[in-house]
């Protein structure tokens, strides 16, 4: 194996959806996986296959539709997880299964309520167990930066003679520094005999902030597969985040030493812009690497230097991520050619059929909106990219009506299409958006709760495109939609439908 290459294996699809207000569709999940393939991850941690039938198919999907990074899914040391996970990855082209059993004293003693002893026995057993079911197989042990680092080493030693090719040691809640963390490290590297038939890897969360100067810290230690998320999201305070990970290696090759890795740069960019779209989670503007202000200057001093040289004020070029400096300007002329044309630039492939739909929506909105950037094409076709539904049970708008002022109750009049028939209601809300989602409600005879609403405007000046994200509920699950439109009592409208489709498809 290359001692000089970093493996990064991302875990967005599994410990990042773990998050609240992260969980995504199958086929979301699988649009993520095919742009993480694109982005260069080594390791593609899809799922953890044992803990619904949702995660179970989107980890199978995932495996079939990747072409060449390894998938993993993550299992308990337990047999009956293990044989979920060899299930769910067996089609892969590189499938591995991802085991763990927690091995601090703490864990032991009262969630596992198991002896040191014994979790040794079971380290031993199920290793095996998943060696003979799967040809790469990765042991995890939970907790490690508080577990006995003795302790710890006979836990690795063992792992990897019953057949762990990658060792996992994670920081589970954050808890070190980073010296801390490094020493560690180097101990396992120095003191464990057969570590030189296996790679070590490293797991670190962020309650402390920590998470990706801790997985610094272990690649300069010898660890040589570090596990990320995109943006740093998942449980808690989150994950080590890949593109902080990946470009402080980069922009650092001196101090760490010209390490290597797979990683495509100038995907970065749009996989986070693809991760914040499925999930209606926006970037913070802060965000290292991947933020609106990350490469922004507002000081004047700050401006200057750039004019005179990027270097002055940028350690790396927003190019390098991904980021374009320009965008091409589309309008009503355009045709059809050039508008396909900028959506492949832009990452999306669409059926012939998709794409003359978009089209036509394209120019109704050129017509209301004198020119369209990148991002009104991005919202556009975002707000188009919905789970399948039987024709026979979208809902679509025909018409609304809208009636408000600050001396009377909004009234709103809806008439929705479906499979060819119209239905109409009115309803009265505190405002004009609230009474057309109680028209909406209506019509569909489907009692749902409005979690959350938002409206983001796409692009600048009065004739910006405004972006509505909605997130719904009724007993069987949440339910996230998105519209887009000039009008805001319209982009709302759509948002809800696109919700209300997916609930209702869930239901039928």
């Amino acid at each position: 194996m290359n001692d000089r290459q970093i493996r990064f294996f991302d875990t967005t699809l599994r410990d990042g959806e773990q998050a609240p207000g992260y969980s995504m569709t199958l086929e979301e999940k699988t649009r993520m996986a095919v742009q993480l393939e694109a982005l260069g991850v080594d390791v593609l941690e899809a799922g953890f296959a044992i803990a619904s039938p949702g995660d179970f198919a989107s980890v199978r999907q995932i495996a079939r539709t990747v072409k060449t990074t390894t998938v993993a899914s993550l299992a308990r040391a337990l047999p009956k997880d293990i044989d979920a996970a060899a299930d769910a990855v067996r089609e892969a082209v590189h499938p591995r299964i991802h085991t763990f059993l927690a091995t601090s004293d703490l864990h032991l003693k009262v969630k596992l309520r198991m002896t040191r002893a014994a979790a040794l026995e079971r380290v031993r057993k199920m290793v095996a167990y998943a060696r003979n079911r799967c040809a790469e197989v990765e042991f995890s042990a939970e907790d490690a930066s508080r577990t006995d680092l003795d302790f710890l080493c006979r836990v690795v030693e063992t792992a990897i003679a019953a057949g762990a090719s990658v060792v996992n040691i994670p920081d589970t809640v954050g808890y070190s520094a980073s010296e801390e963390f490094h020493d560690f490290i180097r101990a396992i590297m120095t003191r464990v005999p057969n570590l030189d038939r296996a790679i070590l890897s490293v797991h670190c969360h962020d309650d402390l902030g920590l998470a990706v100067a801790n997985t610094l810290a272990a690649i300069r230690a010898g660890a040589r597969q570090v596990e990320c998320t995109i943006g740093g999201i998942g449980e808690r305070a989150g994950n080590a985040a890949l593109e902080e990970v990946v470009m402080g290696l980069r922009t650092r090759r001196d101090y760490y030493k010209e390490l290597s890795f797979n990683i495509r740069t100038t995907e970065i960019a749009r996989t986070a812009q693809l991760l914040s779209r499925i999930t209606g989670v926006k970037i913070a503007p802060n965000k290292a690497i991947v933020g609106a202000n990350a490469f922004a200057h507002e000081s004047g001093i700050h401006q200057h230097g750039v004019m005179a040289d990027a270097k002055t004020y940028e350690i790396m070029t927003p190019e390098s991520v991904g980021v374009k400096q320009t965008e091409l300007v589309l309008g009503k002329h355009s045709g059809q050619h050039a508008f396909e044309s900028r959506l492949r630039t832009l990452g999306y492939e669409l059926a012939p059929e998709q794409a003359a739909d978009l089209f036509s929506d394209f120019k109704a909105l050129a017509d209301r909106k004198k020119t369209i950037l990148d991002r009104d094409l991005v919202a556009l076709v975002e707000s188009k990219m919905t789970a399948r539904i039987r024709p026979e049970r979208e809902w679509k708008l025909d018409t609304f009506v809208v009636n408000s002022g600050n001396h009377m109750s909004a009234t709103a009049q809806v008439t929705l299409v479906r499979n060819g028939k119209t239905r109409q209601e009115a309803a009265l809300g505190s405002g004009p958006i609230y009474a057309a989602f109680r028209a909406v409600e209506k019509i569909i005879r489907h009692k749902f709760a409005l979690e959350d609403y938002r409206i983001e405007a796409v692009t600048e000046r009065r004739d910006a495109l405004g972006e509505v994200f909605v997130k719904i509920s009724d007993k069987r699950g949440v339910y996230r939609g998105r519209g887009v439109s000039t009008d805001i009592i319209k982009g709302s409208i759509l948002a809800l439908l696109n919700a209300v489709n997916r609930m209702l498809e869930v239901g039928s």
